[in-house]
């Protein structure tokens, strides 16, 4: 049986087709080769919060522009919970594979032993969440849930896939965005036989339910990618809603955040503007992109005028990232300018592990929900 995956957005020319995912993606990849190593550490899981209040019953800052301090960004489980227990699928299908040179039909015959690899381990998180996560047979470096764990790792720190690493596991499905790379490892993957499939999605709010349609053709399980999407579009207009509710109504009051991406052993600090997804993830908190309001595309490196213009009230950051400067006063001493913001002045920074932050995957509801706490409630 042949099925043809629903399309969310018509079909466009090649640059455009790969998407700001993939772009950013592989700018990321460039940015972290420097600091790549051999193999991979084992992933560790964040540390999650355990069950909360809802944030309706937040005690929240009066005034959140001012508060002075770090905080972090926990989710309540950072465990991936699956649609359905046993998801319908109909094999072989046809689906499009979104390739980095165009679009291409690829025939998916065998899906017992799925690869999942992207920068983001979104990918991953959403299998499981369609109910594949047992014939998932290894991960990148950024699958990082529990139910991961214990999977071999066949990419480096610096997101480079091993293929070697790949090819011992035995793959039938290969699934990617073209965030990791180099791509032609991928394109010999392909030629040594192994199904090869391509997603794109965009980076923002609308990523999860439509990566999970995608993921969920190749998987030749179409009606899975809907349920999943349904659930997440539910779950992310209700936690905007309530994070609407507990922020500052007067818009002069909304805290300015900017996102900036820190890799301190490579001396890598960027900022990320509109059309990275940092930008649709600080407006769904409530609060101001200072990027998007001064025109920044896409990741820019970071300069002190830029910083100094921006002058955001909170800086946002990844763990990792954070943790590989020193800690912000680390940072503060390396970059002076950080300081003179103010967000430096009151050590206003928010961090959130790298694998959550901006994967958005099957969790971006609860990233959301742990980013308003973190934002509005520190220490909730």
């Amino acid at each position: 049986m042949t099925l043809t995956p629903r399309r969310s957005t018509p079909i466009v020319s090649t640059s455009q087709r790969r998407g700001r995912s993939a772009a950013m993606g592989l700018a990321l990849v460039a940015l972290l080769a420097g600091c790549a190593v051999t193999s991979a550490p084992p992933a560790i899981e964040p540390t999650s919060a355990g069950p909360r209040v809802p944030l309706s019953e937040l005690a929240v800052l009066e005034n959140p522009r001012d508060h002075v301090g770090p905080s972090t960004a926990l989710l309540d489980s950072a465990s991936i919970v699956p649609v359905t227990d046993s998801p319908v699928q109909s094999l072989p299908t046809t689906v499009v594979s979104r390739d980095l040179a165009g679009d291409r039909e690829v025939m998916v015959s065998d899906t017992s032993r799925i690869l999942p690899l992207d920068i983001a381990g979104s990918i991953a998180a959403t299998v499981f969440a369609l109910g594949f996560g047992d014939e998932v047979i290894g991960r990148d470096i950024s699958t990082t849930f529990a139910e991961a764990a214990d999977l071999p790792v066949v990419t480096s720190s610096g997101h480079a896939i091993s293929s070697e690493a790949v090819l011992a596991l035995r793959p039938t499905l290969v699934i990617t965005d073209g965030t990791v790379g180099p791509t032609d490892v991928v394109l010999q993957l392909r030629e040594a036989g192994i199904t090869v499939v391509y997603v794109d999605a965009e980076p923002g709010l609308a990523a999860p339910g439509e990566l999970g349609r995608q993921v969920a053709a190749a998987l030749g399980s179409p009606e899975t990618g809907e349920l999943l999407a349904e659930r997440l579009e539910s779950e992310l207009a209700a936690v905007v809603a309530e994070i609407e509710a507990i922020r500052p109504a007067d818009p002069a009051d909304r805290v300015r955040i900017l996102f900036l991406y820190l890799r301190g052993t490579s001396g890598i600090y960027y900022l990320f503007g509109e059309e990275s997804g940092a930008d649709e993830l600080i407006e769904a908190v409530g609060g101001i992109d200072v990027a998007g309001e001064i025109g920044w595309q896409g990741l820019r490196p970071m300069t002190d005028e830029a910083l100094v213009a921006a002058n955001p009230d909170l800086i946002l950051v990844m763990t990792g990232g954070l943790e590989s400067v020193g800690g912000i006063d680390a940072l503060i001493a390396e970059k002076p300018a950080v300081g003179l913001t103010r967000a430096g002045e009151n050590r206003r920074f928010v961090d959130m592990a790298d694998g959550e932050v901006l994967s958005f995957g099957p969790r971006t509801p609860a990233v959301l929900d742990a980013l308003a706490r973190a934002i509005y409630a520190p220490g909730s």
